[in-house]
């Protein structure tokens, strides 16, 4: 059950469950952006676990998280107690969002990277497609006081699944190599390629680039002590990730990525959709919105086709000017007669106007989808293993940072500037994120992990 679409439908459902009274737009502000804020707490230092411990116990760790926090948040009779609840599943989703992408991505084979990462996000938007529905089913027949808190403990079942299913599930063998583990690498390499003579022979290759990746990069590192064995720690890896030329590019590349998929505005249709299309006038706000998490569904399966085919560079450089557009459109619906700010029960719109709107809205959510929803998320590519989980968890930490910022302001924007000058300026960041991407993004579609980082050795490899 995915925690965007839940907390959609939960805000315009909740009425005075908490605290004996309506909530404020500071309180749906609070309770929506709190989740952000201990996901960015959280990627950073279980990028630092999943080095040490390594990459399959950090996405179990967040499933305990998630069950914890989905029961306290059905259990909450009080703002602060949702809040609460809300951090604790903060933390899971900042640790799960960070290593699962990673978990992913080095246990696929290289040609079929791309595909198997937008997997992940493909399992996320269809889990928003079912949380949409869940919400409007029991926004509607679930029963003021008890019909949200169904909706946001049933989220503790997929968890618990998930968790059952993980110890059965192998480790990377890249992490497996670095911790001396080469035996059972071969063997869960081996499960990925197949047992035939021809696979064997990749098999092999596969195992000898990581082991000589991790040599290589604990050498250049300086990193052996005098008797042979590899050490590490913080405060080197701290130092190889800012001071090496080639991780460097790759942690600013990571990060524009990362920032520019929550800075472009995206999670303020997922987290306030409910509310704004109450706003637009429509009788049944969650069941509308249902349209956007389908829409999002159905163009992450258009990106699981192209991202391996089309490359992650292509594929950003076309979709994000229809995002731009379809904000822009969205902006000039809501700068017509007749449109205000939020209001308690919604501005007279007529009819046309509102789909207006909800037509370039839903032209941004497909743009989105095909690139700007997945090609972030293959972040941890563009980095050297020695630095990879540290890489990959600021980079995501950077998403939750901006992700706590638009959650966080929103609202507060609609109201100080109207809907028009904020969409407008979600447009400008879709502008400014086309230039960078144009700018120092390279393409990295069919190189193995062992090669991606050579891209960056000499400059940002775009050219």
């Amino acid at each position: 059950m995915n925690d965007t679409g839940v907390i959609s439908a939960t805000l315009v459902s909740i009425g005075t469950s908490l605290s004996n009274r309506e909530l404020t737009s500071l309180d749906k502000s609070i309770i929506t952006s709190s989740t952000s804020l201990f996901a960015l707490i959280a990627s950073p230092l279980s990028s630092v676990l999943a080095d040490q411990i390594g990459r399959k116990p950090i996405i179990i760790a967040a499933d305990a998280l998630f069950v914890s926090g989905a029961l306290v948040q059905a259990l909450s009779t009080s703002v602060c107690i949702m809040v609460l609840g809300r951090s604790i599943v903060g933390l899971a989703i900042g640790a799960a969002s960070f290593v699962t992408p990673l978990y992913l991505a080095e246990l696929a084979p290289t040609a079929h990277r791309g595909t198997v990462v937008t997997m992940n996000a493909l399992a996320i938007t269809f889990g928003q497609v079912v949380a949409y529905i869940v919400g409007w089913l029991f926004a509607e027949y679930g029963g003021v006081t008890t019909g949200w808190r169904i909706m946001v403990g049933i989220g503790a079942a997929p968890a618990i699944l998930q968790c059952v299913l993980l110890f059965i599930m192998p480790e990377t063998p890249r992490w497996l190599v670095k911790a001396n583990r080469s035996d059972e690498a071969r063997a869960v390499i081996q499960q990925t390629c197949g047992s035939n003579p021809i696979n064997l022979q990749m098999v092999n290759d596969v195992l000898r680039h990581i082991e000589l990746e991790v040599r290589e990069e604990e050498e250049s590192a300086g990193l052996r002590t005098g008797d042979g064995k590899a050490s590490s720690s913080f405060l080197v890896g701290w130092r190889e990730l800012v001071l090496v030329p080639k991780n460097r590019r790759a942690l600013t590349i990571a990060c524009m990525l990362q920032g520019f998929q929550q800075l472009c505005g995206f999670n303020s249709l997922m987290y306030f959709s409910a509310t704004i299309f109450l706003m637009l006038g429509f009788t049944v706000p969650t069941l509308t919105s249902l349209s956007v998490a389908s829409t999002n569904f159905i163009f992450t399966i258009v990106a699981l086709l192209l991202i391996d085919k089309i490359g992650r560079r292509r594929i950003l450089l076309y979709s994000v000017p229809f995002m731009a557009f379809g904000l822009l459109g969205t902006a000039i619906g809501f700068g017509m007669p007749g449109v205000s700010t939020i209001e308690a029960h919604g501005p007279a719109l007529t009819k046309t106007t509102a789909i207006f709107i909800l037509a370039n809205i839903i032209l941004y959510v497909a743009s989105y989808a095909i690139g700007l929803g997945n090609v972030p998320w293959m972040q941890s590519e563009l980095f050297s293993l020695n630095v990879r989980s540290m890489g990959s968890g600021l980079a995501t930490a950077t998403n939750w940072g901006a992700n706590f910022i638009v959650g966080l302001t929103f609202l507060p924007l609609m109201d100080a500037l109207g809907a028009c000058w904020t969409f407008s300026l979600y447009s400008i960041v879709c502008i400014a994120g086309w230039v960078a991407i144009w700018w120092i993004y390279p393409e990295t579609v069919g190189i193995s992990l062992e090669d991606v980082s050579g891209l960056l050795e000499h400059g940002w490899g775009v050219r």
